[in-house]
């Protein structure tokens, strides 16, 4: 009785299984990353009694755009296809008499029947056809639950701490390879693998990866406060960090990355607003600028005294006499400074212009600092080193350690 029912069997599903098919999936939404094929059988259709898992040779796979099909046979990839149209499968393993030769496909369908009836009626064959959504993934939501460390450099001002952040914003990822998508994360999955199944992992490695990521902005010179205009560096960071893993094992790279909001404990703001002031202070001008500022509005204070102006400008005259030194000596040993830098400057620049001016670029300096024209310095009387000679009218100079001679051989006037 049961080999009767196997050999029914196996003529029945190998006739039934003759008819191509017509595989589609309806669009994808955002949270379905991965979907089985669906076999197009109306009321109107014969092909009715075919087995879900076989695919006829010249069946035909609709690809909308978006979307990426491959093909599974026996649970190995033979095929991928991501062009948008229809994409017609005629390298199957299971034989139809509608596609290719009629009599190579008797032959074929008689060998499929003696192979389903080994075993025991039903085909020893699993095909599949998978969907793949390649469009981006948004609204995925991130927050730093725990303050992350962050280094503030500042070349400027010579600032290198690390402060503690707060980072919230929204991120999008896609499919760039679902190969390796169904391979490592999906496998045959029965109908549908959602996004929320991986989105928890993936959330968690983001979060972990912002440290890394946050030392390479930081060599860059960029500012945790300027994080929202730097989106690009800060994805390209977080992808160098990520991609060992989203990238190369699971076929998933970072689409886009949002920064809603930065923030920093106030300890830490008040740290770095009192160092950038600090250094501000180290500029002789600055600072007396500040003092004069500090003493502006001393006077403003003391004139608004509720009690007077008179002891408002007592109380300020007994706190500069209880100062060390007081204000105006301090204010006016800074603003003396910066005179003297200024004034240094100006000697240095014009000395410059003098030794460069009608000479055709044959002034030297000496070790004194001073620029010269002739063979003596003019500040210390010292003559002008011998790697130095050379002509004082055109600027020509010989070869180091070479004999100096006579007369330029550019210009012809005498050394």
């Amino acid at each position: 009785m049961g080999i009767i029912k196997a050999a029914l069997g196996s003529v029945g599903g190998v006739l039934a299984d003759q008819w191509k098919d017509f595989f589609y999936c309806d669009a994808l939404s955002p949270d379905i990353l991965a979907h089985k094929g669906q076999k197009r059988v109306s009321r109107r259709s014969s092909n009715t009694r075919g087995e879900e898992n076989i695919i006829t040779a010249g069946s035909g796979i609709a690809v909308a755009d978006g979307q990426c099909v491959i093909i599974v046979d026996q649970g190995k990839v033979v095929d991928v296809c991501a062009e948008p149209g229809e994409y017609v499968y005629d390298a199957s393993s299971e034989p139809a008499l509608f596609c290719g030769n009629l009599r190579q496909g008797i032959a074929a369908s008689v060998q499929s029947v003696k192979e389903r009836f080994a075993m025991g009626g039903s085909p020893g064959k699993d095909q599949r056809v998978y969907y793949f959504n390649l469009k981006e993934i948004i609204g995925n939501k991130y927050g730093t639950p725990n303050p992350v460390p962050f280094r503030v450099v500042d070349k400027n001002i010579g600032l290198d701490i690390d402060i503690a952040i707060r980072l919230h914003g929204e991120y999008s990822y896609k499919l760039v390879d679902p190969v390796l998508f169904y391979t490592n994360v999906c496998g045959n999955v029965e109908r549908a693998y959602n996004r929320g199944q991986l989105d928890g992992m993936l959330k968690t490695e983001l979060l972990t990866a912002l440290q890394p990521a946050f030392a390479k902005i930081s060599e860059l010179g960029i500012r945790y406060s300027a994080l929202p205009g730097h989106t690009v560096e800060f994805a390209q960071a977080l992808d160098e960090v990520l991609s060992p893993k989203w990238t190369r094992l699971r076929g998933v790279a970072i689409a886009s990355i949002g920064v809603n909001s930065v923030t920093a404990s106030e300890e830490d703001e008040k740290m770095i607003k009192q160092l950038q002031r600090s250094a501000v202070m180290r500029d002789p001008g600055m600072a007396a600028a500040t003092l004069v500022e500090a003493r502006a509005d001393a006077l403003r204070a003391a004139a608004a005294n509720d009690r007077g102006a008179m002891t408002g400008f007592v109380g300020m005259g007994m706190a500069q006499q209880a100062g060390s030194g007081g204000a105006e000596q301090e204010m006016s040993v800074l603003i003396q400074q910066q005179r003297q830098r200024q004034q240094q400057q100006q000697r240095q620049e014009q000395q410059q212009q003098q030794a460069g001016a009608g000479t055709g670029g044959a002034a030297w300096v000496c070790a004194c600092g001073a620029a010269n024209q002739g063979k003596f310095c003019m500040e210390c009387g010292q003559p002008r080193p011998a790697g130095e000679t050379g002509c004082d009218k055109c600027g020509w100079k010989p070869e180091p350690g070479a004999k100096t001679p006579k007369f330029c051989p550019e210009c012809g006037d005498p050394f």
